[in-house]
């Protein structure tokens, strides 16, 4: 912490405070509002507290090195020769003439996943001064309205479980930790978020607007370039979710028999074709490549860059091959969904993330018991298959290629909303709610 945060930091809260109460009522109703300072009070507790764990128990990590080795010396390009820091924010990536002065001291530089990053923070650096705490702040903003926008899209389909709603989307501890603060994972959140209102607008309400489809190509854009893995789970699902709610729309039921299997085939195809595509900028997710990067990835972190971010797991020898991943995939939805279990915790970050591990192992049964009769006819909701598909596809990912208790807590957190979603839909679904108290608050 510097002297500059202590000054910058409450302006910054103080403008963002100003900005939210003014376009509060343009993006609430009467029964959203409540929902609207405290989720945005949580994300901006969230950022802080997360710079304050990196410093004061990990004494460092990526938050800051994406700042202090990054973001800053981009700033103080701008400050001393601004076309140096115009060459640093735009440029490809390469020690053009007048920069290296510069990009000789930024540890990501040569990383496009991390510099994208990097990029994002050196433009609020420019309206923060550079201050780290203020910095983490504005990215806690974009967290926030990625999350706000996703809670608006389902909020649109089921209005009635707005409270359930508000819970999965906006306040879940890890993700409202791990997803608050200068890191990747805030902006791939995000931009989940935006891509599924965008694309429920887009696709699904038929609301077609030029702006809109920009801006989701733009988020496609920032998670292809920040993280692509996330991209390989979300867009078969997103495609699944749009033909599955077309195909829904459809009265007939035997024309909806018949056309399942092309549904499938289409959905299937689409998504080969995503991979295939982002295979081809990264030959490192290509689909004969995935089973040796999940490989390489699981036990780099889990011995060597992730060593001390928690404790290791282990589900068995990976052996390269993408069969061999498909083999472990129980053992990682496990991993990613329900561990570590309470005698695996060895520090208190592994505690929180264990407490929701449990929490969310018994929803899971108490829902699946409850709804065992009609689980398969539930299962069929567009919105359902939409949030297990990318929830499970997204735990199956992260689960066989971290190997790391402490890693894994934050790199999950994309899909913990999302599966929760699954779990008050499915047990809603075909339910009678009680209304009362909706219609109340109208």
């Amino acid at each position: 912490m510097e002297l500059r945060d202590f000054i910058v930091t409450p302006i910054i809260i103080l403008l963002v405070y100003t900005v939210a109460y003014i376009l509060r009522s343009s993006v609430t109703d009467s029964v959203t509002r409540p929902y609207f300072f405290p989720a945005l009070t949580a994300k901006i507790l969230g950022a802080l507290a997360l710079g304050f764990i990196y410093q004061f128990y990990y004494s460092g990590g990526d938050t800051y090195n994406f700042h202090s080795y990054g973001s800053r010396h981009i700033w103080e390009a701008f400050m001393e020769d601004p076309a140096a820091g115009f060459k640093l924010l735009f440029g490809d990536g390469s020690n053009e003439l007048g920069i290296y002065k510069y990009s000789s001291k930024i540890a990501f530089f040569h990383d496009r996943q991390s510099f994208m990053v990097i990029r994002i923070a050196a433009v609020f650096d420019l309206l923060t001064f550079s201050s780290y705490s203020a910095t983490a702040v504005l990215f806690s903003i974009i967290s926030f309205i990625g999350l706000w926008m996703l809670f608006v899209a389902f909020y649109e389909l089921k209005p009635e479980l707005h409270r359930w709603i508000a819970i999965a989307t906006l306040f879940i501890p890890s993700v409202v930790f791990w997803g608050s603060g200068l890191l990747k994972d805030t902006i791939t959140l995000a931009c989940l978020g935006i891509a599924t209102l965008l694309t429920k607008r887009i696709f699904i309400d038929k609301r077609f607007n030029i702006v809109q489809a920009l801006l989701l190509l733009l988020c496609f854009y920032i998670i292809f370039s920040i993280k692509k893995y996330i991209l390989l789970s979300y867009l078969p699902a997103l495609m699944i979710w749009v033909y599955a709610t077309t195909l829904a729309k459809v009265r007939s039921t035997a024309f909806k028999v018949l056309m399942l299997p092309f549904v499938i085939i289409i959905a299937a195809v689409s998504g080969y074709f995503t991979i295939a595509q982002v295979g081809k900028d990264d030959p490192r997710y290509a689909l004969e490549q995935i089973g040796n990067t999940a490989k390489i990835t699981a036990y780099d972190i889990a011995y060597l860059t992730g060593h001390d971010a928690g404790s290791t797991y282990s589900l068995g020898e990976l052996d390269g091959s993408f069969s061999g991943l498909l083999k472990l995939a129980p053992q990682a939805i496990n991993v990613s969904l329900f561990r570590p279990y309470i005698w695996e915790v060895r520090n208190p970050l592994m505690l929180m993330s264990a407490v929701e591990s449990i929490t969310l192992l018994a929803l899971t049964i108490f829902v699946i018991f409850k709804r065992a009769a009609t689980l398969f006819a539930t299962l069929l909701n567009p919105h359902i298959i939409y949030c297990m598909v990318f929830s499970l596809t997204f735990a199956f990912a992260v689960g066989v290629s971290t190997f790391n208790f402490g890693t894994l807590s934050r790199y999950k957190i994309p899909l913990l909303p999302f599966y929760a979603l699954a779990l008050i839909f499915i047990y809603y679904e075909n339910k009678e709610t009680k209304l009362d108290e909706f219609e109340s608050t109208e």
